[in-house]
């Protein structure tokens, strides 16, 4: 059990409570974000036919792959783009995780 105090309360977590709060503080939400290239949302505005314009935001086309690496004899699961899925077919799992690791990232 866990508890944590807030202004001098105390609150008991739950045990999706406890993942949630752990997940915030690891920072390991989902994102659209590439681990190989780095691809990123772009943000603009779309303009309608009166010329209205609203934020939007255009994705990455973000996918979640699983990779064996023979050297550690493991799976890994990397967030790839497309063009990141076309670069570890390229250049090989082994140097695209040796750069992401080089970055600093974990693997």
């Amino acid at each position: 059990m866990i508890v944590i105090t807030v202004d001098e309360r105390y609150i008991d977590l739950t045990a999706l409570s406890k993942m949630i709060v752990i997940c915030k503080l690891k920072g390991t939400s989902m994102s659209a974000h590439c681990q190989v290239t780095g691809r990123v949302p772009g943000f603009g505005k779309s303009v309608s036919h009166s010329h209205k314009r609203s934020n939007r935001r255009w994705n990455p086309n973000i996918q979640r792959k699983t990779y064996v690496l023979p050297s550690e004899g493991r799976r890994i699961t990397l967030t790839l783009s497309t063009k990141g899925i076309k670069t570890i077919d390229r250049d090989g799992i082994e140097s695209v995780v040796a750069r992401i690791r080089a970055r600093g990232e974990k693997v």
